[in-house]
């Protein structure tokens, strides 16, 4: 239990309050542990940030890449069509002045041209349809592939992060028992005690240092992690 103040019988000295500004980490280990965790967290959010940039603009690439391909097939299927009509007037065209056997053949002939221009867009069609659907398989592998990637990195991530927050609660943790564990009582016995006995106290409270002063002053025992000055005896 900790006390509303504390007295001092030898000097008349109340200690009624302290104003506590910040807490900083004595160990290095524990303060570098805080710092890689925030570093971390940054990567990850930046790293994120360019995963989901490329694979956007990788998407886009293979969209606009599919969409020429199909607009490609689409004109060569067009062109076919006009030239197999051109071949068909020519083809009519012949037919129309030639006579007897002339005529005939080049009916024939207009048919043959006919079917062969029918067969030629008909293969245009299916050449297009089946580029699309390879495009299109394609595309979908890679999404599914770029997804498991970024889930996979995401899941590392987060195990790090967890690890380190978990690392980082303990050390806290630690620093939070030992300072709870200093209270009222303990500061007075600390301050009235000889300089043998107060390293021992130290040692035993698993402290470096202590900062001791007069009633004369104001103590302002966390204003910095620098703020605990050492009396090594």
């Amino acid at each position: 239990q900790i006390n509303k103040e504390v007295r001092f019988k030898e000097n008349n000295l109340i200690l009624s309050s302290m104003d506590i500004q910040s807490i900083e980490p004595v160990d290095a280990k524990m303060r570098d542990s805080l710092s890689k965790s925030v570093q971390l967290a940054i990567e990850i959010s930046t790293n994120s940030i360019e995963a989901a940039a490329s694979h956007e603009a990788a998407r886009n690439e293979q969209i606009a890449r599919g969409e020429l391909e199909r607009q490609k097939l689409y004109n060569e299927k067009e062109s076919e069509k006009e030239r197999c009509k051109l071949l068909e007037l020519q083809a009519v065209t012949a037919a129309v002045e030639s006579s007897g056997q002339a005529k005939a053949e080049a009916q024939a002939q207009a048919e043959r041209i006919i079917i062969e221009c029918e067969s030629e867009i008909e293969a245009a069609k299916l050449r297009a349809e089946a580029a699309g659907i390879e495009h299109n398989a394609q595309l979908t592998t890679q999404e599914a592939l770029r997804k498991q990637e970024l889930d996979y990195a995401r899941n590392m991530n987060r195990l790090e992060i967890h690890k380190e927050r978990e690392m980082t609660n303990i050390e806290v943790k630690k620093f939070k028992d030992m300072i709870s564990t200093i209270g009222g009582n303990v500061l007075a016995a600390i301050a009235t005690a000889g300089p043998a006995n107060q390293v021992n106290m130290l040692k035993a409270l698993g402290l470096e240092s202590v900062l001791i002063t007069d009633g004369n002053s104001p103590v302002n025992l966390f204003d910095t992690a620098s703020g605990l000055v050492g009396q090594n005896q």
